[in-house]
């Protein structure tokens, strides 16, 4: 099984290590010092070994940080693990702080008295958002100071750091060779004139070169840093375990493989204008270019535009994965739904029977991300992430809800159906279909070239305002082909200025969550393709649904939906009939014939 569901971490043991993290600071005359969820590469998700805000709080979330202080901690935590951080932490000892509406500076200046230091790791902050912090801390009294990782000091029994071997990816499947690829990220640097990029991502370093890994698991990546340079050549620095043979043959002469401390050796010999992505490289990298006299050029990392903007043969695996997996989430929904209304079995049950199903694909490399199959109350932590301890039985009444997703060679997925448990209460199906409303206006949205993902976001969450309701998460995010579930720059969100080009994969996921009751969430994956040309024949897009699987009829109040909001709904469940169909078994065709019935 891909998914562990024993809890990691439980609240007993933030006390005793808050109080041995304040131990070390006053030695080290710090009133605070800062604990991301982050590593060295900036990225969401990390390795074990870099899981410092988990172990020092509890708290498990993809998101947030915590500023430890002498006689207060805040866990800063945006609105997706309101419900989620009250029970993972020990709120004795940490307090939630609502981000990012209460910023990190004015929290500090609040808190802090003048002459107060705060210290950072500089290995686990970017340039922006330190020089954000610095900016608000300027003329208050209140200072940072870099410094070594304190909460490394006093992890004991932290893991070892992952040393999973760096692979091949098929150029079939990635749509060009390694050598087109450096070759046109060069390019674009030469037309810039810059001599070389910083690439810290691991996502960027593995769509250059053509390669994947498995050092985060359901993110299939090799950890490490590279250099580009002008000419296409790249300089990799990665452990020297994680290379073998074969990749050294695919990866060619004009790739060249360094452990990773010569990675700031090299930084000092830079020469000309070097490309630092401010917004995901680590300020350490600053530092030491700083240091060397090396002039440096703030720009976006090269690689993040090209490879959300995928070619066709990317798009046509992703298609093909997701009708595979199509197939396996209606098997799914039909066992379920042979279950009745009174099922017997747990969430742990619900999440690896799905699992199981996808796995027998026989494609399966990993799950894309630790399911959430949330019934009930639990449903409302919209980032629920079912173990051993907080394991319900499903029930009668319940609404179920599942996001899941696969990672197979040639596709990524992302996944959520809601689905009623016997009969549904009726402002559960009012939900239901409000939401419904909102991930039908997404689907079918025309929109000019330019148009970004804040400019779509309102139009998901029309119905849900007009009825006082909203949810606390983005309308969508970006996603990658066998890399990461989620995916910059391209987003459907409020706060996402990125103006969407075609080629660009998202989710669309509305939701609605009510705390103690439900949660709802409705999610297909869609790509950005160019729209046939239409009035005065301006320049449009629209977007490809990629997702084929049957929506819960049983939660859908009919009146609620206009004639062109059934008409869409009743042409995506024909459709899905008629491309999952033929995948699957005969009794899950006849549960399908009922499930894709009109509306």
């Amino acid at each position: 099984m891909f998914q562990s569901y024993q809890a990691t971490t439980t609240p007993k043991t933030g006390g005793p290590r808050l109080t041995a993290l304040r131990g070390v600071m006053k030695r080290e005359g710090l009133a605070g010092f800062l604990v991301p969820r982050a590593d060295a590469h900036q990225g969401e998700y990390v390795a074990a070994s870099d899981m410092r805000l988990a172990w020092l709080t509890g708290f498990t979330g993809s998101a947030g940080y915590c500023i430890a202080l002498q006689d207060m901690a805040g866990v800063f935590i945006d609105g997706r693990y309101t419900l989620q951080v009250k029970d993972q932490v020990d709120l004795a000892f940490y307090t939630p702080v609502a981000w990012p509406s209460t910023k990190p500076g004015d929290w500090l200046v609040e808190q802090l008295p003048a002459g107060g230091v705060v210290g950072f790791d500089p290995w686990l902050h970017t340039l922006a958002e330190i020089e954000t912090l610095e900016k608000r801390l300027a003329g208050t009294g209140v200072s940072l100071r870099r410094c070594d990782n304190l909460v490394d000091e006093i992890w004991e029994d932290r893991p070892a750091p992952p040393a999973g071997l760096m692979v091949a990816y098929p150029a079939e499947l990635a749509g060009k060779t390694h050598d087109e690829k450096r070759e046109a990220i060069a390019k674009s640097l030469r037309d810039a004139g810059q001599s070389a990029a910083v690439l810290t991502l691991p996502d960027s370093i593995a769509w250059l070169l053509n390669t994947r890994g498995t050092d985060l698991g359901q993110t299939p990546v090799a950890l490490g840093f590279a250099l580009l340079a002008d000419d296409g050549h790249v300089s990799l620095f990665i452990d020297p375990a994680k290379v073998d043979d074969t990749l050294r043959e695919h990866l060619g002469n004009m790739v060249s493989i360094a452990a990773p401390e010569d990675f700031g050796p090299v930084l000092d010999g830079l020469k000309g204008l070097v490309r630092v992505d401010s917004d995901s490289a680590a300020i350490w990298v600053t530092d030491r270019l700083k240091a060397a006299g090396v002039e440096i050029s703030n720009g976006r990392d090269p690689v993040v535009l090209p490879k959300a903007c995928k070619n066709a043969d990317e798009i046509a695996g992703t298609r093909a994965a997701h009708l595979r997996d199509g197939a396996v989430m209606a098997e799914f929904l039909a066992w379920v739904a042979g279950l009745g209304p009174d099922p017997q079995v747990t969430e742990i049950d619900v999440a690896q029977k799905l699992e199981a199903f996808r796995a027998a694909t026989g494609k399966l490399r990993n799950i894309s991300f630790d399911t959430i199959c949330g019934s009930g109350p639990n449903g409302a932590l919209c980032h629920y992430r079912v173990n051993e301890d907080s394991n319900r039985s499903v029930k009668r009444g319940d609404i179920l809800l599942v996001d899941s997703g696969g990672q197979y060679l040639d596709g990524t997925t992302d996944i959520t159906r809601t689905m009623a448990i016997g009969t549904p209460p009726l402002e559960a199906v009012h939900a239901f279909t409000l939401v419904l409303k909102g991930m039908i206006a997404i689907s079918r949205q025309r929109f000019p070239k330019g148009i970004a993902g804040r400019d779509l976001d309102p139009l998901a969450r029309t119905a849900l305002w007009n009825a006082g309701l909203d949810y606390d998460h983005g309308t969508g995010h970006g996603v990658g082909v066998f890399l990461s579930v989620h995916e910059g720059p391209q987003r459907i969100s409020r706060v996402s200025h990125e103006p969407l080009q075609a080629g660009m994969i998202l989710s669309n996921e509305p939701g609605y969550y009510r705390e103690g009751a439900f949660g709802i969430r409705i999610e297909n994956l869609i790509v950005v393709q160019n729209a046939p040309a239409l009035g005065d024949n301006r320049e449009m897009l629209e977007f490809e649904t990629l997702t084929w699987t049957p929506i819960d009829r049983n939660m859908i109040d009919p009146g609620l939906l206009t004639a062109s909001e059934i008409q869409w709904l009743n042409y995506y469940h024909a459709e899905t009939l008629d491309k999952i169909g033929p995948l699957c078994r005969a009794d899950t065709r006849e549960w399908l014939l009922k499930a894709c019935a009109p509306l």
